[in-house]
């Protein structure tokens, strides 16, 4: 018992050192392992930042897309539970669902979600679809993966640019200025629950639910958590 004791006061030593130096404890994300060349990065997120004014002012629709995915055997180690309730996750099979989705900072999303791969044609019939909707010009920023860079996208994006709809790829290794991955992040850590994952059509409904509720019922605000 006196050994736990100390341990927890070294604990709480170590946490009151590094509170007074200035440091806080916060999650501690993940980087790709490569750097994107300087100039690119100034010049690519200097052409960010004006399309941010642009769609502030209301000139502009801007989106941020990226893919992702919801599994059934998704890593829930914790859950708030009562007193006798034993919650568990079934062991199955695991069921993955992909998505495409697109965010705007006052939190419009448009993306489908699939139990098949996303290809490069799904997207670009998505962006397709899309550039009939558009009411002014609209802006996607992307980042570089393949299905983002085929040949059919390249093919169609002189097309969508004459219907307004225009892609903007970032620079590479920079998916902290794409703030869709804040949205899988909530997503997964905050409005999916455990009990979510105990069936195929549980997490299918609860993905779905949580992503057709953005802007009405769930919100992001981006300024602080991007």
């Amino acid at each position: 018992m006196a050994e736990s004791i100390w341990k927890g006061g070294e604990r709480k030593h170590v946490q009151g050192f590094f509170i007074r130096i200035g440091a806080r404890y916060r999650r501690i994300r993940k980087r790709p392992k490569g750097q994107p060349s300087p100039q690119l990065y100034a010049y690519k997120t200097e052409k960010l930042q004006e399309l941010e004014r642009q769609a502030n002012d209301g000139l502009i629709d801007l989106y941020y897309g990226d893919e992702s995915h919801i599994c059934t055997e998704g890593y829930v180690p914790y859950g708030w539970q009562f007193p006798g309730e034993n919650v568990h996750i079934p062991s199955q099979r695991g069921y993955r669902l992909n998505i495409f989705g697109m965010i705007d900072r006052n939190n419009r999303y448009e993306g489908f979600t699939t139990s098949e791969s996303i290809t490069a044609d799904k997207v670009a019939d998505f962006l397709d679809r899309l550039s009939f909707k558009i009411k002014r010009d609209t802006f996607v920023v992307l980042d570089n993966a393949s299905v983002h860079r085929g040949k059919l996208i390249a093919e169609l994006r002189p097309i969508w640019e004459k219907r307004g709809l225009f892609l903007f790829f970032l620079p590479p290794y920079s998916p902290h200025l794409n703030i869709a991955e804040t949205l899988w992040r909530i997503l997964k850590g905050k409005w999916l629950r455990p009990v979510d994952y105990t069936s195929t059509d549980s997490l299918m409904y609860a993905t779905n639910r949580a992503l057709a509720g953005l802007g009405s019922e769930l919100y992001i605000n981006f300024a602080h958590v991007a």
